[in-house]
């Protein structure tokens, strides 16, 4: 099946991975909560906080499109090979997950924006640990 789509898209002249052009969308995402929800607590501004709610949920939105298609490609261009770096990637998509749909609840329940920005910044952290290995995935 894998095989399949990625031929169909060779067909129309795509030969690139899926991958890497969707993991602008959540990522861009994480760091404009972060950004924003940062600019809320300096200014005590809930228009900036409710800004980075609003990137936060098309942040969790867009990570499963970015993890099927990563699971494609890691399929596709690699095999489906364990290494470190995957394994890395697999530990960390998770964790973001769950600390996105937490930042999104404690957000729906009230908590003090202290709090969600501090799980806005484990999300930054968890971004730049699966871009770094990426990059170490592709790169070496």
């Amino acid at each position: 099946m894998v095989e399949s789509i990625y031929g169909f898209l060779a067909k129309v002249g795509f030969t690139h991975p899926l991958h890497p052009m969707l993991t602008h969308v959540p990522m861009g995402m994480i760091i404009g909560m972060v950004t924003f929800a940062f600019l809320g607590l300096i200014w005590k501004n809930s228009h900036f906080n409710q800004t980075a709610f609003y990137c936060s949920v098309l942040a969790f939105l867009g990570v499963f499109p970015v993890i099927g298609a990563g699971l494609l490609d890691w399929l596709q261009f690699m095999e489906g090979e364990w290494n470190t770096f995957i394994i890395i990637k697999m530990v960390l998509g998770t964790t973001l997950i769950v600390l996105l749909g937490t930042s999104i609840i404690f957000k729906r329940k009230g908590k003090e924006p202290r709090t969600i920005f501090l799980i806005y910044i484990l999300c930054l952290a968890c971004a730049g640990g699966l871009g770094y290995s990426g990059g170490e995935l592709v790169y070496g």
